[in-house]
């Protein structure tokens, strides 16, 4: 008689994903499905990240109208950039952890963590100090994701037992005694406090407009090399124009308040990097693959384990990174650091387009989903809204967000 297989576990000895508690992916769930507005048919992934414009569009007039011209002046654009600078970089680590299937609740807690160590090493120089957040990061990457993909524990409890571990109330209180360690080194600092100069901030446009060029249209030539469809030359040339006009406004406002802010400027070289590996990458199409459908991506060769052990350890080093950023925007290192931060990324990239079931999702998307969230937080500051209906107004977008996904995966 064969061996009955519990309901929602896998048929086979390898790590769970989120696809093992819901049906695979189909095409439209993906983001490669149309949905017919009227006599048109829209891709759902374009559909969605116009729809992200948009809203966006919507939120920063309505502010800008009820703070009576204040939100959109340069010095509050960069404050609103500068304070997303750091859920942004988590953002695209999460982006991928969630594409493969899996969840992190644990960054928050890493991010303090490593931000305490930094401060604690840079007697040694500026350059240890960064490397002590971003290899402590690694490390404890390397460790969830080891027992996520090799010992087969769940990612939720992995990550919420490191929630625990290196948070607040365990190894970095341990570590911090409850009291705060100032920033001295000037290099530290400036990373929070100082500006690209607007020159150089110019030039990386150009060479982010050429990047985007590149991507879009050496996407084309291995969709046609492959005999998959291919968008035609004016949405080639919409899809490149577009954003190209967005970053030179975007540079154009910055400069106006002295350069992009450092902390500004690693967010995109994250954001550039992240959407590069996942839709330029063999590496990203297995991610996609894995949280799809992972029995599918084993049989097709795809080594699960691998690639989940190198995503989290991404997701690790990418939360060293933000522990830099945070301290040098604070001017030191908290016991608060990184409090809440790990839902912050969340919702980020589920207001953004990506799926808590694994297998669709873009850095565009949630880089945009962190900017709309921040700039409710900013906007209800602005008027002086109590803190409570901000967390009320943050926790009915985000649900409202998942609703609409979920109506357009019905009509898709």
């Amino acid at each position: 008689m064969s061996e009955q297989i519990p309901a929602n576990e896998p048929a086979i000895n390898r790590p769970p994903v989120t696809a093992d508690v819901a049906p695979p992916t189909t095409s439209a769930e993906s983001g490669s499905g149309q949905i017919r507005i009227g006599g048109l048919r829209i891709q759902t992934a374009t559909l969605r990240a116009y729809t992200l414009v948009f809203a966006l569009a919507l939120i920063w007039i309505v502010f800008h109208y009820k703070t009576g011209g204040t939100f959109l002046r340069s010095d509050n654009l960069s404050n609103l950039l500068l304070q997303t600078a750091v859920t942004g970089i988590l953002a695209v680590g999460m982006l991928m952890i969630i594409v493969a299937g899996q969840i992190d609740l644990s960054v928050g807690s890493v991010l303090g963590l490593a931000g305490a160590v930094a401060a604690m090493v840079q007697g040694w120089g500026l350059i240890p100090a960064l490397a002590a957040a971003i290899i402590v990061g690694l490390v404890i990457g390397a460790l969830q994701g080891t027992l996520v993909a090799y010992a087969n524990i769940p990612a939720f409890i992995v990550t919420l037992g490191g929630m625990l571990a290196w948070g607040q109330n365990g190894l970095t209180l341990g570590l911090m005694k409850g009291t705060s360690i100032r920033l001295t080194l000037p290099g530290f600092q400036a990373i929070g406090l100082s500006y690209v100069a607007p020159s150089i901030g110019m030039g990386m446009a150009i060479l982010a407009i050429l990047f985007i060029a590149w991507l879009k249209l050496s996407r084309n030539r291995a969709r046609r090399q492959h005999n998959l469809p291919v968008a035609g030359m004016g949405t080639t040339v919409a899809r490149i124009v577009l954003p190209s006009v967005l970053i030179l406004a975007f540079i154009y406002v910055m400069n106006l308040q002295g350069g992009i802010p450092i902390s500004v400027f690693i967010m995109l070289i994250v954001a550039l990097v992240g959407a590069f590996l996942t839709q330029n990458t063999t590496f990203g199409r297995y991610l996609y693959a894995i949280g799809g459908n992972p029995d599918a991506a084993r049989l097709s060769g795809i080594n699960l384990r691998r690639r989940l052990l190198m995503t989290f350890c991404i997701m690790g080093a990418l939360t060293g990174v933000a522990a830099i950023v945070q301290n040098g925007i604070q001017g030191s290192a908290t016991m608060r650091a990184g409090n809440n931060l790990e839902l912050n990324a969340i919702a980020a990239c589920v207001i953004g387009g990506t799926s808590l079931m694994g297998g669709r999702g873009t850095v565009f998307g949630a880089i945009l989903g962190a900017l709309i969230m921040q700039s409710l937080d900013n906007g209800m500051s602005l008027l002086n809204f109590d803190v409570y209906i901000q967390s009320i107004v943050k926790g009915t977008v985000l649900v409202a967000a998942v609703g609409i996904d979920m109506l357009g995966r019905r009509r898709a």
